[in-house]
């Protein structure tokens, strides 16, 4: 007899995520859909560090020293390895309330706003938190149904409330918040060392051949290298520019998101209850406090009912392999039972005796 075996397919809780992200590696690489200029990233590092390698770096490291090329692998590695643990990562989403959780919420807010007169404005939902003996407004989400905590922000590119949203970021493909934000801070200094580094050895290069072919010669001789100072030096403004700024919201420990909206420079001037007054306590928090876990489980198992699919009992699995019976009839009560006309499977009726005379001439 032989056994059939049915492999299940399992539905993991990233295919069923709502949102605009994309996932890959079943579910461990998550970014946002607009993936162009991440690309556009990756082609301008690694085009750039390329033509590095390939030309300057052998002339100097002989003219020079052989530390030259040694250093700008380690840059260039760790600018790579930041820029995709940024991009690849759960910035901080926060799963959005199950139908139950957020009917519950909607309730608490009935009970607490009363009935709205008709024809007039709902007051805002919100929720007063204290953080430091400073009282913080929890806003509402109308998308995700819950209460954002304390410094998330909805974002309107990947339709995710993320927490501690710093701001969406279309260069790494992906929103930084809480999960990825010193990874991103750690990639656009790496990458700002970097592009000073090339920029400067490339202007070196320039000066070592000018000395022996002249200045002219050693651009025609090196267009590779024109094109990297020209896109070395267009990148280290905007790239240092942004390194310098974020080191100063890191100081502060503060947001991108809290600075565009003044929220703890505006007209109330309200003191920002997160910054510990010290820089090197706001640093070591933001850089170098715990990462916590992913609250999403985007590998996780989905409940059959969730799925779409449930799997057969264990007494479908052994009826699926015996011969199917017809279908049953629907069930009736006593007084609704129809009359049988036939009755099926019946034994035949025994035939009847033979008469007395007739066995006797048989027998004769």
């Amino acid at each position: 007899m032989s056994v059939m075996v049915v492999r299940k397919k399992v539905t993991r809780k990233w295919e069923k995520l709502p949102g605009r992200n994309t996932f890959c590696c079943d579910g461990r690489v998550m970014m946002a859909r607009q993936k162009g200029i991440f690309y556009l990233t990756l082609f301008l590092i690694l085009g750039t560090c390329t033509l590095f390698f390939a030309f300057e770096c052998r002339y100097l490291a002989v003219q020079l020293s052989p530390a030259i090329p040694v250093f700008a692998a380690m840059l260039f590695l760790f600018s790579m390895a930041t820029l995709l643990r940024t991009s690849f990562s759960d910035p901080g989403v926060i799963p959005r309330a199950l139908p139950d959780e957020a009917a519950f919420i909607e309730m608490e807010i009935e009970a607490t706003n009363g009935a709205v007169p008709q024809g007039q404005r709902p007051p805002p939902r919100i929720k007063n938190f204290q953080i430091n003996n400073q009282i913080v407004k929890l806003k509402y989400c109308y998308t995700c149904k819950i209460f954002r905590p304390p410094r998330a922000s909805h974002c309107s590119i990947c339709d995710n409330c993320v927490e501690r949203f710093d701001h969406h970021c279309p260069w790494v493909g992906n929103c930084v918040g809480k999960r990825n934000y010193r990874y991103f801070y750690l990639f656009i200094l790496s990458l700002s060392l970097l592009t000073i580094y090339v920029f400067a050895f490339n202007i070196v290069y320039v000066a070592l051949k000018s000395l022996k072919i002249g200045f002219l010669e050693t651009l025609k001789e090196t267009p590779g290298t024109v094109l990297e100072v020209l896109i070395c030096f267009f990148t280290l403004w905007s790239v240092v520019g942004l390194t310098g700024f974020h080191t100063f919201l890191v100081a502060l420990n503060q947001t991108t998101n809290e600075d565009i909206k003044g929220s703890w420079t505006g007209k109330n001037r309200v003191q920002n209850p997160y910054s510990h007054g010290n820089i090197v306590k706001n640093c070591c928090e933001v850089l170098c406090g715990p990462l916590p876990p992913s609250v999403l489980d985007r590998r996780g198992i989905l409940p059959l009912e969730e799925s779409g699919s449930r799997p057969p009992s264990t007494q479908e699995t052994s009826s699926s392999l015996l011969p199917q019976n017809p279908a049953p009839t629907e069930h009736l009560n006593s007084n609704e039972m129809p009359e049988d006309s036939s009755t099926p499977e019946e034994m035949p009726p025994p035939e009847p005796p033979e008469p007395p005379q007739e066995a006797a001439e048989a027998e004769k």
